[in-house]
């Protein structure tokens, strides 16, 4: 049995990968990680060449990520929340798994899938996007675990200043940035327990003896 965690942020080492891990850390089984971060993947054009034989005709670095995911007996898909919505790395990566889904084609169907989702504010938001785009592919839905992670404005310098971003709207004007206010994945405990718990569970439903 082989799990392919696929985090789809752009920063690289932040909550969703960590939570990822989490999960991954918790299955019992082989595994591999892959960060989509500097990685160019480009939406879905619906040209339709993939019609055919099922293999996506756009040059860039999902036709390396192809073989992965076939190998794979599940998915652990992690997205962060930008701008109330599913960020666009994750959604052109899910929009791109449609060369799986032609002409009945079963790739995909029967992978078990794990969804990780973070996000400043509402957190939820990317699970309940990637949830709805599985059934297209035939994947199924395990469960989802969704934490807070700290936006950009924690970091960009102006994040006390401006009044249009996330540290205003968490804390108020006036507020000062200090480490105990930047949302952290290991202050979350539950977080953290549920994140394991759906590996333990996705280890089980593939089998896995620990």
């Amino acid at each position: 049995m082989r799990v392919l965690g696929i985090s789809g942020s752009p920063r690289r080492g932040k909550s969703t990968d960590r939570l990822v891990h989490e999960v991954l850390d918790s299955v019992g089984c082989a595994v591999e990680f892959v960060s989509l971060a500097g990685k160019k993947i480009a939406p879905c054009s619906a040209c339709l060449g993939c019609v055919k034989d099922n293999i996506c005709k756009i040059k860039d670095d999902m036709g390396p990520l192809r073989d992965k995911i076939l190998a794979a007996d599940a998915l652990v898909i992690g997205a962060p929340n930008y701008f109330s919505a599913l960020n666009a790395l994750s959604h052109c990566f899910l929009e791109r798994l449609c060369q799986f889904r032609h002409r009945d084609c079963l790739s995909l169907a029967g992978k078990y899938a794990v969804i990780v989702s973070t996000g400043g504010i509402e957190p939820e938001v990317p699970a309940a996007m990637i949830e709805k785009m599985l059934p297209y592919y035939q994947i199924k839905h395990v469960g989802s675990v969704a934490a807070q992670g700290a936006a950009s404005c924690f970091t960009c310098g102006y994040g006390e200043s401006c009044s249009t971003g996330a540290v205003r709207m968490l804390h108020g004007k006036g507020v000062e940035i200090t480490d105990e206010i930047i949302p952290d994945l290991g202050r979350q405990p539950d977080k953290i327990a549920a994140a394991r718990a759906l590996g333990k569970q996705l280890g089980t439903l593939l089998g896995v003896v620990v």
